[in-house]
């Protein structure tokens, strides 16, 4: 697979990486055929398991190499590392706060961003697709920091390992997104498609993520920090609020372990495949 990638220029295997990320989106989505309703412990249970990945990602796939290569390229690491995950926070706030969305559950109402007059549908798919802007930027990210070779912490190895976690979690954030559509109203076709079409921005972001970087290598360690910065913001805005949310009652045991295990499972990947 490593012999296959390394055919490619860095912005192409972003695309082949974030394509594999949409792709096992809507194969997530395509779960909404199989089932009409899923019980809020087993979505809360998902949500937890995609936030550990992302938590685990950000550090061993973003933070760490990004540290490395400050210090390798005679910046002052924590000095990087603060400023691009300050960054890439503030990033995903204005993001927040400028599109309009509209979260599971709520009332067309209690939409956030710039108020506009757009159908529910629309701004629900809108939600999750801000979580995917990062998750696409950290695997656009690492597959241009593995580009430059003589970067310490930053390897073909390690993009690979991160875009196979960030497809793993993508699965159930897929069916997230598509069965409460279902449970909304809307038909199991076109829950499918604004599920899948949720993780469409990945590419754009990936593709975006590694071009910026090859283009300008001396911003390395900031963009790492900054993809992980974008992560973090959405883990404790957006998945672990509503995986803590549960219907009658405040059970949150079932979205800790899933946290718990979401994490081991990509730092698994990134020390065993990095």
């Amino acid at each position: 697979m490593l012999e296959f990638l390394s055919q490619f220029s860095p912005v192409k295997q972003a695309l082949m990486g974030t394509m594999f990320t949409y792709g096992v989106t809507a194969l997530g989505s395509g779960l909404v055929f199989f089932f009409k309703s899923i019980k809020k412990t087993v979505l809360n249970g998902m949500l937890g398991f995609a936030a550990g990945v992302m938590i685990a990602a950000s550090f061993w796939s973003l933070l760490a190499p990004g540290i490395a290569m400050a210090e390798e390229v005679g910046q002052t690491p924590w000095v990087s590392a603060s400023l691009g995950f300050l960054a890439g926070g503030g990033f995903l706030y204005l993001v927040d706060k400028i599109l309009p969305h509209l979260h599971m559950g709520l009332e067309t109402g209690q939409a956030e961003g710039i108020k506009t007059s757009w159908q529910r549908s629309i701004l629900l798919v809108l939600a999750i697709t801000l979580h995917n802007i990062p998750e696409g930027l950290a695997v656009g990210v690492a597959f241009g920091a593995a580009a430059t070779g003589s970067m310490s912490g930053a390897t073909l190895a390690g993009a690979l390992a991160l875009t196979i976690g960030i497809g793993l979690q993508n699965f159930p954030e897929g069916a997230a997104v598509s069965i409460p559509l279902r449970r909304e109203g809307f038909s199991r076709t076109k829950s499918f498609l604004y599920g899948q079409a949720s993780g469409l921005v990945e590419p754009i972001a990936g593709v975006a993520g590694a071009y910026a970087v090859i283009s300008m290598q001396n911003i390395l360690p900031y963009a790492l920090s900054f993809a992980a910065g974008a992560m973090i913001y959405v883990v404790i805005e957006e998945l672990i609020p509503e995986a803590q949310r549960e219907e009658g009652g405040s059970k949150t045991d079932i979205a800790t372990i899933g946290a718990m295990v979401g994490f081991c499972v990509m730092m698994i990947l990134d020390v065993a495949l990095g």
